[in-house]
Parts: structure tokens; C-alpha cells; sequence
């Protein structure tokens, strides 16, 4: 029996579609995978160095404090100050993660009670809407569209959110709204001013902003927090990761970032769910948070290499796409010819063995768009267009004529 919890998530797409892409490899087919945001490049040196000396030391295994080191936490107000001009108290506005995923569902479960209001991006990270379920909350999905910039439509919004408070008991019900700059899966970024606006917005409507933060330094030339807005703190709580910008997926390292009550309240949540992060772990991290600007030179010459030789492959589909795009992926249009983007990837994963990512699983306004990851080699491109130069008569194939 399906507890009630689970009745309205299912399985994460990913999880299902590399069982897929196994069996297509168990069959000999050796599928090329552009489709996961895994970083494929290793930590600095330095770090990986961090974790060894301090995994050497017999008295960094215990058990450790669930508000982590204050090391890392320093590092962490440091690392904020630095690079995006944000002043936080290490002690009391900044709680480390196990990756910031797990700071998704600590945030909805701390502050969502059944009934409640979440206002869930479409498209957007499916992990958003996913959380908010379970919480209990109501899930209202706010559009994100080309035509407005894939940026919210505060008019819209405004009249949502007025129309839900109007109802019988909703008066004093919490309404949180995620949001994501630059965005996953669009590539948008957003400037202050429009990150003025969204904050303005939840500040005359009594919202919880949550702003997930994990690609504001790849191939991205002004890293923003939307905390570096005056009066953020008041309204707002965001999330950060280490697993992108510093090539740490594995490791599971994240933070929470607000004020002291907003922390406190992840923290009472997250004290019973988990213990703390090992400690050679978060010294290494906070190695990793003191790295300066040649590390991330570094990795965006890679990644805009990579990206030159993903548009090279979107260009040979006869997809179109904006060159103004940030993160670790390349957004884009499906062929006149495809109504549905599930059929356009599974075309390409059918007939020349490279699987790219359908975006309607972000959403129905993602259904006319697929998204690259930009985490493969350059050869690794040069490959896969190969393999779809020679199908690509089988690919469109399934084209549906409008």
C-alpha cells in the first residue's frame, strides 16, 4: 500500500532512464550520456590533499556537531563575502548540507505545514514541486516562458497569490516560492534588479523565497546571491553547492543560508534526520571555499570549449538556442518537426546511442526543448555528432509534421 506522502511524486526521471540506458549498454549499444549535470573533472589538488591529511588523524572519525565545524562555516561566510559582497554571521546564518538537495526537503518539512502554498517554477527543478508534496503543501506552478525572459510574471503572480488568500483559511497560511538564478534548466540569469523585484514581491505578500544557487560561477561572468538585495535576509533563505562549482558532486556538500530563525528552524528538522558531516570532508571543503579566481578561470575554459561543441551538435539536429546561457548546460529548442521533445531524444537515443535530456521532465512549458550537459569531453561531442551525423536521416524520422 502507497503511503499518502508518495501518492502525488513519482520515481525521478533520471533514476529510471539509466536503467533504460544500462540495458542499452548491457545489449552492446554503448550509449554516449549528455543528459546528467555530474561534473566529470576532479576537485582541486589542494582539496583532495585536504581530505587525506585530515582523514589521517584518528580524532577527525566521530561523530561531529550538526550546525558543522566552524571552520567550514567560516570558510563558508568568507567564500559569500568574497565573491558575492554578502555579509553573514558564521554562527548563526549558515547551515552546512549534505549537498543542497537535502536542504530542499529540510526547508519545506521546517517550514510547511498541510494546506500550505508552494509557488513551484515551470519549468524547474523537479526536486521543488517533489519536496513541497511530501511536506503536504499545495503545489501552484508559476510559468516561466521565453517570451518573458524565463523570468516570473510578478503581475501574474500577484493576482495567484491574492486569489489563494482570499480563500476560507488561507489568510495566515505560509507560501514559500522557489526560485532558481541562473536558472536550471533555461541558462537565464538574472540581474539585481530583476532579483529586486521577485524579493519585493515576497516581502509585500508575506512569501518565503528560496533560491537555489548552485551554477552562479559557471560560464558566468557576475556571480549574484539574491542575499546581496537590501532586506533579502528578511524574506528570503538560499541554497548553495560546492557540487558544481568545485567539481564535488560525490562529496555531498551544501549550505543553507538565512537568518538566525530560518536556520534554527532547518536545524531542529535536520538534527533529527541526520548527523554531521564528516569532519576530514568539511575541511577539505572549506580548502575548496578559499580557492581564488584562477580555479574558476580554469574550469569555465573548459566548459566554454565544451560548449562551442555542443551547439556544434544542436546546430546538426536543427535545434535553435540563445548564446546567452549560464551553468553547466546548453537549453534548446527542438526541431520544427517534433511536437514533443520525449519523441525527439528518444529518436536520438534509439537510432544513434546519445541520450540528451528531454525538458518536459522540468515541466509542461519544457516540452519543446532538450537540455546538454556540458559534463563530457570535447572528443566526448566530437563522438556523439558523429554517431548522429550518420542517423540523422533515422532521427527525423519521427518527425510529425505540423
Amino acid at each position: 500500500m502507497t503511503v499518502n506522502r508518495l501518492k502525488n511524486i513519482s520515481e525521478y526521471y533520471f533514476s529510471k532512464k539509466l536503467r533504460e540506458i544500462e540495458e542499452l549498454n548491457a545489449s552492446g549499444k554503448q550509449v554516449i550520456n549528455l543528459g546528467i549535470g555530474s561534473p566529470d573533472l576532479a576537485p582541486h589538488a589542494s582539496v583532495i590533499t585536504a581530505l587525506h591529511e585530515a582523514a589521517a588523524e584518528p580524532q577527525n572519525h566521530a561523530y561531529q556537531s550538526y550546525k558543522g565545524n566552524i571552520r567550514l562555516r567560516k570558510a563558508a561566510a568568507d567564500w559569500y563575502q568574497q565573491h558575492y559582497n554578502v555579509s553573514l554571521n558564521a554562527d548563526t546564518e549558515i547551515l552546512p548540507l549534505l549537498g543542497s538537495k537535502e536542504g530542499i526537503m529540510h526547508i519545506c518539512m521546517s517550514v510547511l505545514n498541510e494546506g500550505d502554498l508552494a509557488l513551484i517554477p515551470n519549468p524547474g527543478y523537479p526536486t521543488y514541486s517533489a519536496a513541497a508534496n511530501i511536506a503536504g503543501a499545495q503545489i501552484q506552478n508559476f510559468d516561466l516562458s521565453e517570451s518573458h525572459g524565463w523570468l516570473p510574471d510578478i503581475e501574474k503572480l500577484s493576482a495567484t497569490v491574492a486569489e489563494w488568500r482570499s480563500l476560507a483559511g488561507n489568510q495566515h497560511r505560509t507560501i514559500v516560492m522557489f526560485i532558481n538564478y541562473p536558472n536550471m534548466p533555461t541558462g537565464k540569469t538574472a540581474s539585481i534588479e530583476e532579483l529586486k523585484t521577485i524579493v519585493a514581491f515576497c516581502r509585500t505578500h508575506n512569501v518565503l523565497l528560496i533560491h537555489d544557487n548552485p551554477y552562479s560561477f559557471i560560464l558566468n561572468k557576475k556571480p549574484l546571491s539574491i542575499l546581496a538585495v537590501e532586506g533579502a535576509l528578511d524574506v528570503c533563505i538560499e541554497l548553495n553547492s560546492l557540487s558544481k562549482s568545485h567539481n564535488m558532486a560525490g562529496w555531498r556538500v551544501g549550505f543553507v543560508f538565512g537568518n538566525a530563525e530560518r536556520i534554527n528552524e532547518v536545524l531542529r528538522f535536520k538534527s533529527n534526520m541526520d548527523s554531521g558531516m564528516f569532519l576530514p570532508v568539511q575541511f577539505a571543503a572549506a580548502a575548496a571555499l578559499g580557492l581564488g579566481a584562477d580555479w574558476f578561470d580554469g574550469l569555465n575554459k573548459i566548459y566554454a570549449e565544451r560548449k562551442v561543441a555542443a551547439l556544434q551538435l544542436l546546430d546538426l539536429l536543427g535545434c535553435t538556442y540563445s548564446t546567452d546561457q549560464s551553468g553547466m548546460f546548453v537549453w534548446a529548442k527542438v526541431p520544427k518537426g517534433f511536437k514533443d521533445a520525449y519523441v525527439f531524444t528518444d529518436s536520438i537515443l534509439i537510432n544513434a546511442a546519445v541520450f540528451i535530456t528531454p525538458g518536459g521532465i522540468f515541466g509542461s512549458n519544457g516540452n519543446g526543448y532538450v537540455r546538454v550537459s556540458l559534463c563530457s569531453t570535447v572528443s566526448t561531442f566530437e563522438q556523439a555528432t558523429k554517431r548522429i551525423a550518420e542517423k540523422l536521416a533515422s532521427i527525423h524520422a519521427n518527425e510529425i509534421q505540423n
